[in-house]
């Protein structure tokens, strides 16, 4: 096993923006680092859960993923939308702010959010399944590959509480450019750029 591009990997996917760590940064500089940490905690046991259940099923679930596919595209891509619009408006209402920050609502961004499905269920057949399949090496990896998640979700929190300060003194524009990211997440998502290139 090549450890050295398996944590590469890891490290890219988890820590390079996505609609969940855009999340997690809005909810930091909005609402504060307590409730960034919560949706957080909610987001690792997503994470930490997707990664358990490929160890586990994995030559099934490599197989039924490119069915369920088209299906976590649409909902993921409507809940981004709804969570770019709940950012944008963040100001206005704070009940909206109040859902963005919860436990629920990040262990629900990650399960409608395919570039996490799909990077937790392809990294443990690609990477560990070839060389290790004992039940506790594969729980090691997981606990190894979902502290890394972890690690990654709290780095955006910290940015968020770092410079909260020049956030909220931008926040209108900030919210704005982070509610396009999530459209743009949503977009690129949906499967609708496959569709264009035919």
């Amino acid at each position: 096993m090549n450890v050295t591009s398996f944590l590469i990997y890891c490290i890219i996917v988890t820590f390079t923006p996505g609609p969940t760590n855009i999340v997690i940064l809005s909810t930091a500089y909005n609402l504060g680092t307590k409730k960034a940490l919560e949706y957080c905690y909610g987001a690792t046991v997503a994470f930490g859960f997707l990664l358990g259940i490929s160890a586990v099923l994995n030559t099934t679930l490599v197989a039924v993923i490119p069915k369920i596919l088209v299906v976590m595209q649409i909902i993921g891509s409507v809940y981004m939308l709804y969570l770019a619009y709940q950012i944008y408006k963040m100001e206005v209402s704070e009940q909206a702010m109040i859902q963005t920050g919860t436990f629920a609502s990040g262990i629900l961004m990650q399960f409608v959010n395919p570039k996490v499905v799909l990077f937790t269920m392809t990294v443990i057949p690609s990477f560990v399944i070839p060389y290790y399949r004992e039940p506790m090496k594969l729980a090691l990896f997981v606990s190894v590959i979902t502290l890394i998640g972890f690690l990654a979700f709290i780095t955006w929190v910290l940015f968020g509480s770092v410079f909260k300060k020049f956030l909220q003194k931008h926040q209108k524009i900030v919210n704005i450019v982070m509610a396009l990211f999530l459209v743009y997440s949503a977009f690129m998502v949906s499967g609708a750029v496959e569709l264009i290139k035919r």
